[in-house]
Protein backbone atom coordinates (compact mmCIF):
# COMPACT_ATOMS: atom_id res chain seq x y z
CA UNK A 1 0.00 0.00 0.00
CA UNK A 2 1.17 3.51 -0.69
CA UNK A 3 -0.30 6.95 -0.28
CA UNK A 4 -1.39 8.41 -3.56
CA UNK A 5 -2.85 11.77 -2.64
CA UNK A 6 -1.35 13.82 0.13
CA UNK A 7 -4.58 15.77 0.66
CA UNK A 8 -6.75 12.72 1.21
CA UNK A 9 -7.45 11.49 4.68
CA UNK A 10 -6.27 7.88 4.71
CA UNK A 11 -6.00 7.78 0.93
CA UNK A 12 -4.58 4.45 -0.18
CA UNK A 13 -4.03 2.72 -3.49
CA UNK A 14 -4.33 -1.00 -2.96
CA UNK A 15 -3.31 -3.75 -5.34
CA UNK A 16 -5.38 -6.30 -3.48
CA UNK A 17 -3.88 -9.79 -3.21
CA UNK A 18 -5.59 -12.18 -5.56
CA UNK A 19 -7.61 -9.36 -7.15
CA UNK A 20 -7.27 -8.23 -10.75
CA UNK A 21 -8.74 -4.80 -10.08
CA UNK A 22 -6.92 -1.84 -8.53
CA UNK A 23 -8.88 -0.37 -5.62
CA UNK A 24 -8.33 3.00 -3.97
CA UNK A 25 -9.77 3.94 -0.61
CA UNK A 26 -9.91 7.25 1.21
CA UNK A 27 -12.09 9.07 3.72
CA UNK A 28 -13.37 12.62 3.43
CA UNK A 29 -13.12 15.02 6.36
CA UNK A 30 -16.86 14.60 7.00
CA UNK A 31 -16.43 10.85 7.49
CA UNK A 32 -17.64 9.58 4.12
CA UNK A 33 -15.71 6.53 2.90
CA UNK A 34 -14.82 6.60 -0.80
CA UNK A 35 -13.78 3.51 -2.77
CA UNK A 36 -12.59 3.66 -6.38
CA UNK A 37 -12.36 0.58 -8.62
CA UNK A 38 -10.53 1.37 -11.84
CA UNK A 39 -11.70 -0.22 -15.09
CA UNK A 40 -10.60 1.62 -18.22
CA UNK A 41 -11.99 -0.75 -20.83
CA UNK A 42 -15.01 1.45 -21.60
CA UNK A 43 -15.75 5.15 -21.00
CA UNK A 44 -18.50 4.45 -18.45
CA UNK A 45 -18.74 4.68 -14.70
CA UNK A 46 -20.92 3.19 -11.96
CA UNK A 47 -21.64 5.56 -9.09
CA UNK A 48 -23.13 4.07 -5.92
CA UNK A 49 -23.90 5.50 -2.49
CA UNK A 50 -24.51 2.94 0.24
CA UNK A 51 -26.05 3.95 3.57
CA UNK A 52 -25.32 1.76 6.57
CA UNK A 53 -28.99 1.53 7.42
CA UNK A 54 -31.63 -0.94 6.36
CA UNK A 55 -34.94 -2.36 7.49
CA UNK A 56 -33.32 -4.10 10.48
CA UNK A 57 -32.44 -0.64 11.83
CA UNK A 58 -36.01 0.65 11.76
CA UNK A 59 -37.72 1.72 14.99
CA UNK A 60 -40.25 -0.82 16.25
CA UNK A 61 -43.71 -0.23 14.86
CA UNK A 62 -42.42 1.50 11.72
CA UNK A 63 -41.61 -1.49 9.51
CA UNK A 64 -41.06 -0.60 5.88
CA UNK A 65 -39.83 2.94 6.58
CA UNK A 66 -36.35 2.25 5.14
CA UNK A 67 -37.81 1.00 1.85
CA UNK A 68 -40.43 3.77 1.88
CA UNK A 69 -37.70 6.39 2.24
CA UNK A 70 -35.80 4.83 -0.65
CA UNK A 71 -38.83 5.59 -2.84
CA UNK A 72 -39.24 9.07 -1.41
CA UNK A 73 -35.67 10.08 -2.24
CA UNK A 74 -36.76 10.30 -5.88
CA UNK A 75 -39.42 12.88 -5.00
CA UNK A 76 -37.17 15.92 -5.07
CA UNK A 77 -35.03 18.34 -3.08
CA UNK A 78 -34.76 22.08 -2.62
CA UNK A 79 -32.93 22.13 -5.98
CA UNK A 80 -34.66 19.36 -7.92
CA UNK A 81 -38.32 18.75 -8.74
CA UNK A 82 -39.99 15.40 -8.05
CA UNK A 83 -38.79 12.87 -10.61
CA UNK A 84 -36.13 15.18 -11.99
CA UNK A 85 -33.25 13.07 -10.70
CA UNK A 86 -34.06 10.07 -12.91
CA UNK A 87 -35.01 12.32 -15.83
CA UNK A 88 -31.57 13.94 -15.75
CA UNK A 89 -29.82 10.56 -15.58
CA UNK A 90 -31.85 9.29 -18.53
CA UNK A 91 -31.10 12.47 -20.50
CA UNK A 92 -27.39 11.70 -20.11
CA UNK A 93 -27.96 8.26 -21.63
CA UNK A 94 -27.63 6.53 -18.26
CA UNK A 95 -29.81 4.56 -15.89
CA UNK A 96 -30.40 4.66 -12.16
CA UNK A 97 -32.14 2.76 -9.42
CA UNK A 98 -32.03 1.95 -5.71
CA UNK A 99 -32.60 -0.99 -3.38
CA UNK A 100 -33.11 -1.70 0.30
CA UNK A 101 -32.00 -4.70 2.34
CA UNK A 102 -32.07 -5.54 6.03
CA UNK A 103 -28.61 -4.03 6.44
CA UNK A 104 -28.25 -1.23 3.90
CA UNK A 105 -29.90 1.08 1.38
CA UNK A 106 -28.10 1.85 -1.88
CA UNK A 107 -28.58 4.31 -4.73
CA UNK A 108 -26.77 3.86 -8.04
CA UNK A 109 -26.32 5.22 -11.55
CA UNK A 110 -24.46 4.01 -14.62
CA UNK A 111 -23.46 6.85 -16.97
CA UNK A 112 -20.71 8.06 -19.27
CA UNK A 113 -17.55 8.69 -17.26
CA UNK A 114 -17.60 12.42 -17.97
CA UNK A 115 -21.00 12.69 -16.23
CA UNK A 116 -19.69 11.48 -12.86
CA UNK A 117 -19.54 14.98 -11.38
CA UNK A 118 -23.20 15.56 -12.20
CA UNK A 119 -24.18 12.32 -10.48
CA UNK A 120 -22.27 13.31 -7.36
CA UNK A 121 -23.84 16.76 -7.40
CA UNK A 122 -27.36 15.33 -7.48
CA UNK A 123 -26.71 12.51 -5.00
CA UNK A 124 -25.07 14.88 -2.52
CA UNK A 125 -28.06 17.21 -2.87
CA UNK A 126 -30.56 14.54 -1.82
CA UNK A 127 -28.33 13.28 0.98
CA UNK A 128 -29.46 16.11 3.28
CA UNK A 129 -31.88 18.35 1.35
CA UNK A 130 -34.87 16.11 0.68
CA UNK A 131 -38.19 17.96 0.33
CA UNK A 132 -41.42 16.05 0.89
CA UNK A 133 -44.99 17.17 0.54
CA UNK A 134 -47.94 15.38 2.08
CA UNK A 135 -49.15 14.58 -1.44
CA UNK A 136 -45.77 12.96 -2.29
CA UNK A 137 -45.96 10.80 0.83
CA UNK A 138 -49.53 9.65 0.24
CA UNK A 139 -48.85 8.84 -3.40
CA UNK A 140 -45.70 6.86 -2.69
CA UNK A 141 -47.25 5.07 0.28
CA UNK A 142 -49.89 3.73 -2.09
CA UNK A 143 -47.08 2.64 -4.41
CA UNK A 144 -45.32 0.57 -1.74
CA UNK A 145 -48.62 -0.93 -0.59
CA UNK A 146 -49.32 -1.99 -4.16
CA UNK A 147 -45.78 -3.37 -4.38
CA UNK A 148 -46.46 -5.49 -1.32
CA UNK A 149 -49.73 -6.68 -2.88
CA UNK A 150 -48.02 -7.73 -6.10
CA UNK A 151 -44.79 -9.21 -4.75
CA UNK A 152 -45.83 -10.68 -1.41
CA UNK A 153 -49.57 -10.93 -0.82
CA UNK A 154 -50.23 -12.40 -4.27
CA UNK A 155 -47.48 -15.01 -3.94
CA UNK A 156 -47.98 -17.99 -1.62
CA UNK A 157 -44.26 -18.73 -1.80
CA UNK A 158 -43.39 -15.19 -0.72
CA UNK A 159 -45.91 -15.40 2.13
CA UNK A 160 -44.38 -18.67 3.31
CA UNK A 161 -40.91 -17.14 3.22
CA UNK A 162 -42.11 -14.13 5.18
CA UNK A 163 -43.78 -16.31 7.82
CA UNK A 164 -40.72 -18.55 8.11
CA UNK A 165 -38.44 -15.54 8.52
CA UNK A 166 -40.67 -14.19 11.28
CA UNK A 167 -40.62 -17.58 13.00
CA UNK A 168 -36.84 -17.86 12.65
CA UNK A 169 -36.20 -14.55 14.43
CA UNK A 170 -38.26 -14.21 17.57
CA UNK A 171 -36.38 -11.10 18.70
CA UNK A 172 -33.93 -10.17 15.95
CA UNK A 173 -34.94 -7.59 13.36
CA UNK A 174 -34.38 -9.93 10.40
CA UNK A 175 -37.79 -11.36 11.29
CA UNK A 176 -39.47 -8.19 10.03
CA UNK A 177 -40.01 -8.08 6.23
CA UNK A 178 -38.00 -5.48 4.35
CA UNK A 179 -41.09 -4.13 2.64
CA UNK A 180 -42.86 -3.97 6.01
CA UNK A 181 -45.99 -5.39 7.61
CA UNK A 182 -49.03 -4.02 5.80
CA UNK A 183 -50.77 -2.67 8.92
CA UNK A 184 -47.67 -0.65 9.80
CA UNK A 185 -47.01 0.48 6.23
CA UNK A 186 -50.53 1.90 6.02
CA UNK A 187 -49.83 4.48 8.73
CA UNK A 188 -46.29 5.57 7.80
CA UNK A 189 -46.28 9.34 7.78
CA UNK A 190 -44.30 12.22 6.33
CA UNK A 191 -42.80 12.88 9.75
CA UNK A 192 -41.79 9.21 10.12
CA UNK A 193 -39.90 9.46 6.84
CA UNK A 194 -38.24 12.77 7.69
CA UNK A 195 -37.19 11.53 11.14
CA UNK A 196 -35.63 8.36 9.70
CA UNK A 197 -33.96 10.40 6.98
CA UNK A 198 -32.49 12.94 9.42
CA UNK A 199 -31.24 10.20 11.73
CA UNK A 200 -29.48 8.07 9.13
CA UNK A 201 -28.70 9.91 5.88
CA UNK A 202 -25.37 11.66 6.36
CA UNK A 203 -21.88 11.36 4.88
CA UNK A 204 -20.48 9.71 8.02
CA UNK A 205 -23.02 6.92 7.57
CA UNK A 206 -22.37 6.45 3.86
CA UNK A 207 -19.96 4.70 1.49
CA UNK A 208 -19.32 6.03 -2.01
CA UNK A 209 -18.25 3.38 -4.51
CA UNK A 210 -17.15 4.51 -7.97
CA UNK A 211 -16.19 1.89 -10.54
CA UNK A 212 -15.16 2.38 -14.14
CA UNK A 213 -13.11 4.66 -16.36
CA UNK A 214 -11.84 7.00 -13.65
CA UNK A 215 -8.70 7.69 -11.67
CA UNK A 216 -8.50 8.00 -7.88
CA UNK A 217 -7.35 11.61 -8.19
CA UNK A 218 -10.37 12.51 -10.32
CA UNK A 219 -12.82 10.86 -7.96
CA UNK A 220 -11.25 12.41 -4.88
CA UNK A 221 -11.45 15.90 -6.38
CA UNK A 222 -15.08 15.46 -7.38
CA UNK A 223 -16.02 13.87 -4.05
CA UNK A 224 -14.43 16.68 -2.10
CA UNK A 225 -16.24 19.22 -4.30
CA UNK A 226 -19.70 17.70 -4.05
CA UNK A 227 -19.82 15.52 -0.93
CA UNK A 228 -17.16 17.34 1.09
CA UNK A 229 -19.37 20.31 2.02
CA UNK A 230 -22.16 18.06 3.36
CA UNK A 231 -22.07 18.27 7.13
CA UNK A 232 -21.75 15.02 9.09
CA UNK A 233 -24.39 14.04 11.61
CA UNK A 234 -23.73 13.79 15.32
CA UNK A 235 -26.79 11.54 15.68
CA UNK A 236 -25.36 8.45 13.94
CA UNK A 237 -25.35 5.59 16.43
CA UNK A 238 -23.84 2.13 16.40
CA UNK A 239 -26.02 -0.74 15.30
CA UNK A 240 -27.15 -1.98 18.68
CA UNK A 241 -29.83 -4.41 17.54
CA UNK A 242 -31.84 -6.80 19.72
CA UNK A 243 -30.09 -10.15 20.08
CA UNK A 244 -31.78 -13.40 19.17
CA UNK A 245 -32.29 -15.75 22.17
CA UNK A 246 -31.13 -19.37 21.86
CA UNK A 247 -33.55 -21.49 19.85
CA UNK A 248 -34.49 -24.62 21.80
CA UNK A 249 -36.73 -26.47 19.36
CA UNK A 250 -37.58 -26.71 15.69
CA UNK A 251 -40.40 -24.46 14.52
CA UNK A 252 -42.79 -25.64 11.83
CA UNK A 253 -45.22 -23.82 9.53
CA UNK A 254 -47.75 -25.13 7.04
CA UNK A 255 -49.24 -22.63 4.60
CA UNK A 256 -52.15 -23.91 2.53
CA UNK A 257 -53.35 -21.77 -0.36
CA UNK A 258 -55.68 -22.43 -3.26
CA UNK A 259 -53.21 -20.69 -5.60
CA UNK A 260 -50.48 -23.28 -4.99
CA UNK A 261 -49.83 -25.45 -8.04
CA UNK A 262 -46.46 -26.93 -7.06
CA UNK A 263 -46.15 -27.74 -3.34
CA UNK A 264 -42.72 -27.78 -1.75
CA UNK A 265 -41.00 -27.91 1.59
CA UNK A 266 -38.14 -25.72 2.70
CA UNK A 267 -36.10 -25.38 5.83
CA UNK A 268 -33.90 -22.61 7.16
CA UNK A 269 -31.23 -23.05 9.82
CA UNK A 270 -29.65 -20.22 11.79
CA UNK A 271 -26.14 -19.75 10.41
CA UNK A 272 -23.15 -17.49 11.16
CA UNK A 273 -22.28 -14.56 8.92
CA UNK A 274 -18.99 -13.29 7.49
CA UNK A 275 -17.19 -11.22 10.12
CA UNK A 276 -14.18 -8.93 9.82
CA UNK A 277 -11.07 -11.08 10.06
CA UNK A 278 -13.17 -14.22 10.56
CA UNK A 279 -14.65 -15.54 7.30
CA UNK A 280 -13.59 -19.18 7.19
CA UNK A 281 -16.82 -20.65 8.54
CA UNK A 282 -18.85 -18.57 6.10
CA UNK A 283 -16.62 -19.83 3.30
CA UNK A 284 -17.20 -23.40 4.47
CA UNK A 285 -20.96 -22.84 4.41
CA UNK A 286 -20.67 -21.42 0.90
CA UNK A 287 -19.18 -24.76 -0.17
CA UNK A 288 -21.78 -26.70 1.80
CA UNK A 289 -24.62 -24.99 -0.07
CA UNK A 290 -22.95 -25.71 -3.41
CA UNK A 291 -22.26 -29.34 -2.51
CA UNK A 292 -25.77 -30.05 -1.28
CA UNK A 293 -27.87 -28.14 -3.78
CA UNK A 294 -25.90 -25.78 -5.97
CA UNK A 295 -26.32 -27.78 -9.17
CA UNK A 296 -29.44 -29.29 -10.68
CA UNK A 297 -27.44 -32.22 -12.01
CA UNK A 298 -24.36 -32.91 -9.89
CA UNK A 299 -25.21 -31.80 -6.34
CA UNK A 300 -25.87 -34.26 -3.53
CA UNK A 301 -29.59 -33.45 -3.50
CA UNK A 302 -29.98 -33.60 -7.28
CA UNK A 303 -28.32 -36.99 -7.55
CA UNK A 304 -30.14 -38.56 -4.61
CA UNK A 305 -33.58 -36.94 -4.81
CA UNK A 306 -34.08 -36.14 -8.48
CA UNK A 307 -32.26 -38.98 -10.27
CA UNK A 308 -31.64 -41.93 -7.96
CA UNK A 309 -34.97 -42.02 -6.11
CA UNK A 310 -37.08 -39.77 -8.37
CA UNK A 311 -38.62 -38.17 -5.28
CA UNK A 312 -38.18 -34.55 -6.39
CA UNK A 313 -38.48 -32.45 -9.51
CA UNK A 314 -36.32 -29.75 -7.97
CA UNK A 315 -34.02 -29.35 -4.98
CA UNK A 316 -31.66 -26.64 -3.78
CA UNK A 317 -29.51 -25.32 -0.96
CA UNK A 318 -28.55 -21.69 -0.46
CA UNK A 319 -26.49 -19.46 1.81
CA UNK A 320 -25.30 -15.86 1.77
CA UNK A 321 -23.22 -14.77 4.75
CA UNK A 322 -22.91 -11.09 3.83
CA UNK A 323 -24.93 -9.61 6.69
CA UNK A 324 -24.46 -7.75 9.95
CA UNK A 325 -26.08 -10.38 12.17
CA UNK A 326 -26.34 -14.18 11.87
CA UNK A 327 -28.38 -15.25 8.85
CA UNK A 328 -29.71 -18.56 7.60
CA UNK A 329 -28.72 -21.61 5.60
CA UNK A 330 -31.61 -22.91 3.50
CA UNK A 331 -32.67 -26.11 1.76
CA UNK A 332 -35.68 -26.79 -0.45
CA UNK A 333 -37.32 -29.82 -2.07
CA UNK A 334 -40.20 -29.78 -4.56
CA UNK A 335 -41.60 -33.33 -4.76
CA UNK A 336 -42.69 -35.22 -7.82
CA UNK A 337 -46.47 -35.38 -8.39
CA UNK A 338 -47.87 -38.06 -6.12
CA UNK A 339 -45.07 -37.74 -3.55
CA UNK A 340 -46.26 -36.18 -0.30
CA UNK A 341 -44.40 -33.38 1.43
CA UNK A 342 -43.87 -35.67 4.39
CA UNK A 343 -42.18 -38.27 2.19
CA UNK A 344 -40.12 -35.60 0.43
CA UNK A 345 -38.95 -34.17 3.75
CA UNK A 346 -38.10 -37.63 5.09
CA UNK A 347 -36.11 -38.38 1.93
CA UNK A 348 -34.21 -35.09 2.21
CA UNK A 349 -33.42 -35.75 5.87
CA UNK A 350 -32.15 -39.17 4.93
CA UNK A 351 -29.82 -37.64 2.36
CA UNK A 352 -28.57 -35.10 4.90
CA UNK A 353 -27.94 -37.83 7.46
CA UNK A 354 -26.00 -39.83 4.90
CA UNK A 355 -23.95 -36.80 3.92
CA UNK A 356 -23.06 -36.05 7.54
CA UNK A 357 -21.98 -39.64 8.04
CA UNK A 358 -20.12 -40.28 4.78
CA UNK A 359 -18.56 -36.87 4.18
CA UNK A 360 -17.56 -35.16 0.94
CA UNK A 361 -16.56 -36.78 -2.31
CA UNK A 362 -13.00 -35.63 -3.09
CA UNK A 363 -13.70 -35.21 -6.80
CA UNK A 364 -16.81 -33.12 -6.14
CA UNK A 365 -14.88 -30.85 -3.80
CA UNK A 366 -12.05 -30.34 -6.28
CA UNK A 367 -14.52 -29.57 -9.05
CA UNK A 368 -16.29 -27.01 -6.88
CA UNK A 369 -13.06 -25.26 -6.01
CA UNK A 370 -12.33 -24.84 -9.71
CA UNK A 371 -15.84 -23.58 -10.40
CA UNK A 372 -15.78 -21.08 -7.54
CA UNK A 373 -12.36 -19.79 -8.58
CA UNK A 374 -13.61 -19.36 -12.16
CA UNK A 375 -16.75 -17.55 -10.94
CA UNK A 376 -14.61 -15.12 -8.93
CA UNK A 377 -12.53 -14.37 -12.04
CA UNK A 378 -15.57 -13.89 -14.29
CA UNK A 379 -17.18 -11.60 -11.70
CA UNK A 380 -14.30 -9.14 -12.09
CA UNK A 381 -15.38 -8.49 -15.67
CA UNK A 382 -18.64 -6.97 -14.43
CA UNK A 383 -17.94 -3.41 -13.29
CA UNK A 384 -21.36 -2.90 -11.73
CA UNK A 385 -21.17 -6.30 -10.05
CA UNK A 386 -17.80 -5.37 -8.54
CA UNK A 387 -19.19 -2.10 -7.24
CA UNK A 388 -22.05 -4.00 -5.61
CA UNK A 389 -19.68 -6.59 -4.16
CA UNK A 390 -17.54 -3.93 -2.50
CA UNK A 391 -20.43 -1.76 -1.39
CA UNK A 392 -22.39 -4.61 0.15
CA UNK A 393 -19.40 -5.98 2.04
CA UNK A 394 -18.36 -2.59 3.39
CA UNK A 395 -21.95 -1.71 4.33
CA UNK A 396 -22.21 -4.72 6.65
CA UNK A 397 -18.91 -3.96 8.37
CA UNK A 398 -16.35 -5.94 6.39
CA UNK A 399 -13.12 -4.25 5.31
CA UNK A 400 -11.24 -3.95 2.05
CA UNK A 401 -8.80 -6.49 3.41
CA UNK A 402 -11.65 -8.92 4.10
CA UNK A 403 -12.83 -8.49 0.51
CA UNK A 404 -9.30 -9.08 -0.75
CA UNK A 405 -8.89 -12.16 1.45
CA UNK A 406 -12.21 -13.77 0.50
CA UNK A 407 -11.14 -15.51 -2.76
CA UNK A 408 -8.05 -16.96 -1.06
CA UNK A 409 -10.09 -18.16 1.91
CA UNK A 410 -12.52 -19.87 -0.44
CA UNK A 411 -9.64 -21.71 -2.10
CA UNK A 412 -8.01 -22.71 1.19
CA UNK A 413 -11.12 -24.12 2.89
CA UNK A 414 -10.78 -27.84 3.62
CA UNK A 415 -13.27 -30.68 3.53
CA UNK A 416 -12.92 -31.00 7.29
CA UNK A 417 -13.95 -27.37 7.75
CA UNK A 418 -17.00 -27.87 5.55
CA UNK A 419 -18.07 -30.94 7.49
CA UNK A 420 -17.53 -29.17 10.82
CA UNK A 421 -19.73 -26.31 9.62
CA UNK A 422 -22.36 -28.80 8.45
CA UNK A 423 -22.40 -30.59 11.81
CA UNK A 424 -22.89 -27.28 13.60
CA UNK A 425 -25.46 -25.64 11.34
CA UNK A 426 -27.64 -28.56 10.19
CA UNK A 427 -29.31 -28.83 13.58
CA UNK A 428 -33.09 -29.16 13.61
CA UNK A 429 -33.28 -27.36 16.95
CA UNK A 430 -32.07 -24.21 15.16
CA UNK A 431 -34.39 -24.63 12.20
CA UNK A 432 -37.72 -23.55 10.81
CA UNK A 433 -39.41 -26.02 8.47
CA UNK A 434 -42.14 -24.81 6.17
CA UNK A 435 -44.60 -26.63 3.95
CA UNK A 436 -46.34 -24.87 1.08
CA UNK A 437 -49.34 -26.91 0.03
CA UNK A 438 -52.76 -26.80 -1.54
CA UNK A 439 -55.89 -26.41 0.51
CA UNK A 440 -57.10 -29.80 -0.70
CA UNK A 441 -53.95 -31.56 0.48
CA UNK A 442 -54.32 -30.15 3.96
CA UNK A 443 -57.94 -31.31 4.37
Amino acid sequence: MRKILAGAVGALLVALPGQAETVSDFTLDNGMQVVVIEDHRAPVVVHMVWYRVGSADEPAGHSGIAHFLEHLLFKGTDDMAPGEFSEVVEAQGGNDNAFTSWDYTAYHQRVAADRLGLMMQMEADRMRDLVLSEADVLTERNVILEERSQRTDSSPGALLGEQMQAAQYMNGRYGVPIIGWRHEMEVLSRQDALDFYAANYAPNNAILVVAGDVTPAEVLKLAETHYGPVAPSSDIVSRDRPAEPPQLAERRITLADARVSEPYMRRSYLAPERNPGDQRQAAALTYLAELLGGSGTTSVFARALQFDSNVAVYSAAFYDGTSVDPGTFGVLVMPQPGVTLADAEAAMDGVLAGFLEEGIDDADFARLKTQIAAAEIYARDDTEGLARQYGEALAVGLTLQDIADWPGILQSVTEDEVMAAAQQVLNRRNAVTGWLTTEEAQQ
